[in-house]
């Protein structure tokens, strides 16, 4: 069981430290953006560093699409929770709409 929960944890991880990178700044947008850009590559950094080792020990059990489709699943959902409890962006309709079509899609994946 953990060979298939630790990928996934640590794509969480992953994708926890990359919403950040790409959208911390947008609260500070006086911060100037060499500063910026600097900072989101230092929390890039520990997403590599979670993400290449959650693909290679992912792919002894899920293949390279399962892989990529637990991830995108991931980032969605890290970022409808960053986008509120962060930015005070709550999701609308057309967002849980356009989500459920995209985990529509993840069926098809892990569908076999």
């Amino acid at each position: 069981m953990q060979a298939y929960l630790l990928p996934i944890g640590l794509l969480t991880l992953s994708n926890i430290f990359m919403t950040t990178a790409w959208y911390w700044h947008l609260k500070y947008k006086a911060t100037p953006l060499m500063l910026v850009i600097a900072v989101s590559w230092g929390l890039a950094l520990f997403e590599y560093c979670l993400a290449v080792p959650a693909n290679r020990l992912g792919s002894d059990v899920y293949s390279a699409a399962q892989l990529k489709t637990i991830q995108e699943v991931i980032t969605l959902t890290v970022f409808v929770g960053f986008s509120a409890v962060y930015l005070g962006q709550a999701p609308t309709w057309n967002t849980g709409i356009g989500f459920a079509l995209i985990a529509a899609g993840a069926w098809f994946v892990f569908r076999g």
